[in-house]
Order: structure tokens, then sequence, then C-alpha cells
């Protein structure tokens, strides 16, 4: 497929490499112009490109950039054909983006973007560490392979979501309707607690919506304290084991 990627941060870099290396025609976009793209981004056959230039004929755009910076790219996603799939991978993390009201008020983050957007999206790869990302993707049919959990609320663009995702190295769990998206938010028992796709069903069942906000902002507190700032990632080891500590 010829996808259009905006966004080189901590899950943008990975899509590029692996959706590259798996064949697909991936051109590559950031805040900063094309010539601030590292070398080991492209490594796999990506072109960087303007943002503009990476919107062009394309069957997909896949968005990986902070959730608070969605609105200011609409005017770009207006002139994408409505046939190419908008697939969204943030989330949103007050310190961060912001107070977004509506979302504090209970809209689902993705029916937030999707509005901001004026246009569908499918929300993939949100509910899956950065370095667990980029380390851990597997074949498929491997043992213990990772599951990342996908919505939509067109049955083909979702499709064409979980195929990208497993792809990327990992099994692609259908996660229904974006009206059921918070299932997969930070807080959530699905969300980066590296589940496989037999166990993915139950913890995205069993998530409990209130609750959300709270476990979100404990871990956000530890990570602070752990790496001192609220940009560093944590490495999978400790990202997992907190996440399934306070998630599940």
């Amino acid at each position: 497929m010829k996808i259009g990627i905006l966004g080189t941060g901590h899950i943008g870099k990975t899509l590029v490499r692996t959706l590259s290396a798996a064949g697909h025609d991936v051109k590559v976009a950031n805040s900063r112009g094309p010539d601030t793209i590292e070398p080991d981004v492209l490594s796999s056959g990506a072109r960087a490109v303007t943002a503009a230039e990476a919107l062009v004929d394309v069957d997909v755009v896949i968005l990986s950039i902070p959730l608070n910076r969605l609105p200011g790219i609409a005017p770009l996603i207006a002139s994408v054909p409505s046939e190419t799939v908008v697939i969204d991978t943030s989330n949103y993390y007050p310190a961060r983006d912001g107070r977004i009201e509506a979302i504090e008020a209970g809209q689902v983050e993705s029916l937030w973007v999707s509005e901001e957007l004026g246009r569908p999206i499918v929300k993939a790869w949100n509910a899956i560490g950065s370095d667990s990302f980029a380390r851990k993707g597997k074949p498929a049919s491997s043992p213990d392979r990772i599951a990342i959990p996908v919505a939509a609320d067109s049955d083909r663009d979702r499709k064409v979501g979980m195929a990208l995702v497993e792809d990327t190295g990992f099994d692609a769990f259908d996660a229904g309707a974006l009206a059921d998206s918070w299932r997969q938010q930070p807080g959530a028992p699905c969300y980066c607690t590296d589940l496989t796709l037999e166990e993915m069903p139950a913890a995205h069942a069993a998530a409990e919506r209130a609750r959300l906000p709270k476990r979100r902002d404990l871990a956000v507190a530890a990570i602070v304290e752990r790496v001192g700032d609220g940009t560093t990632n944590p490495d999978a080891d400790y990202g997992v084991r907190l996440s399934r500590a306070l998630y599940m």
C-alpha cells in the first residue's frame, strides 16, 4: 500500500521502519521538515517529505503526533480523499496536551479526534508502549505474539488497520467501533500491558471507564518519579510491569 505517516516520535519512527520493511511504499513527514528526519528512520526505504507531500496519492494516512496537535492539521486532512483510510495513534495526557474539556466531560478520545478532523478515523497502535513496539514484534503465528487493539466505525477501514498492525509484527485485535475505543485508552487493562490475542478479549471487556483517568495519572506520576520527566518513555520491562499493576 501507499502510506503517508505524519510524525517521527516514539511510535511514528517504528511505524516508518516496520511498514517500509514489510514492502509498503512509505512517505514520512514531521513538523521540522524532511531534512531533520534521521537516516535510521529511513533505513528500510521510506522517503522523507513535507507534511503536504505525505498526504498526496496515498491509500492510508497514519497520524502519530500528540493529540493536542491534531486540530492544527485538520486543514491538511481536509484535502485527503474520502476513500483514504486515516489512522490515529494518539492518546490524551492532560499534563502534555492541556485540559480538553470535551474529553474531561466524557467524550471518547477517538470520537473527539474524528470530530476535530472532520472525518472517520481508525484507532490503532495507541495501546502499546514505544519500547515494546520497537523491540517485540514477531512473525505471524509466533508463540506469545503481542496483540494490539484496532477500533473503527467502518469495517473496511478497521480491516485495513488490522492488516497493517499484522505487518508491523503484532496480532491485530478487532476492538469494534470508535464508541468503544475508550477500552484501549490509558488506564485500561489492555493499554500497554503486552497481552496476547488470547488474553486480549477478557482485558478489553474488563475495562471500567470511570477508573481510567485516575489510573492513567497514577502511572504518569510513577514514570515521572522514576525517569525525571514526563516526556521520556519507560523501557518495556518497567512500563509493562507498571501498567499491569495499575490497570489490570
